[in-house]
């Protein structure tokens, strides 16, 4: 049976594929990330805030994906000289003691991972941000309509709306092997 799958953080770790070069089965889709995203997160935060040197990432802990996007920001924080600070996002009076401690040190900036756990905090997330004067980049859209300052990351409307089009050719009898579509690069969206 053709399965079409969007927004999927790691298709390889989830199952639905068994690798990215030659996915197999009968499976395409859209993944949430391309993990090199992450570390442009570190990189945004200094090309806005030159300033930083340190930085609070908000992570999901819960998610074998985000494992990966948390090892991409620290590789890639040395060689901006950002030390990172990881918080396993929880639920809100932890988020606020985390980030009023971080917040008190100066040159700070707030890194908002992908995952369920951080998405449901947006709002308190960019309240904190702001109350703290910390420059922030978040991993989608939302929370910039929500008053973050700016994001990276898919665009997850346009993922399902080209995920209907697979959808469509399935229907009308398009027989093709299983392709993994990997098109964040030419779709990411960055929003302030």
């Amino acid at each position: 049976m053709p399965t079409v799958f969007t927004g999927v953080g790691d298709p390889v770790g989830a199952g639905f594929v068994d690798n990215l070069a030659r996915p197999g089965g009968n499976a395409t889709g859209f993944v949430a990330f391309e993990w090199s995203i992450s570390g442009k997160w570190v990189d945004l935060l200094k090309e806005i805030a030159p300033g930083v040197t340190r930085a609070v990432v908000l992570r999901d802990s819960g998610l074998a994906s985000g494992a990966s996007q948390f090892a991409v920001i620290q590789a890639m924080a040395p060689s901006l000289r950002v030390e990172i600070k990881p918080v396993n996002v929880g639920g809100a009076a932890e988020i606020e003691r985390a980030v009023a401690a971080f917040a008190r040190a100066p040159n700070g900036g707030l890194i908002a991972t992908g995952g369920g756990r951080v998405r449901f905090h947006r709002d308190l997330i960019v309240k904190l941000a702001a109350r703290h004067k910390l420059p922030a980049v978040y991993y989608n859209r939302v929370y910039v309509d929500s008053g973050g300052l700016i994001s990276y990351g898919s665009d997850f409307v346009d993922q399902f709306r080209r995920a209907a089009g697979y959808v469509d050719r399935v229907l009308k009898g398009e027989n093709r092997r299983s392709r993994l579509t990997f098109n964040l690069r030419e779709k990411a969206c960055v929003s302030a």
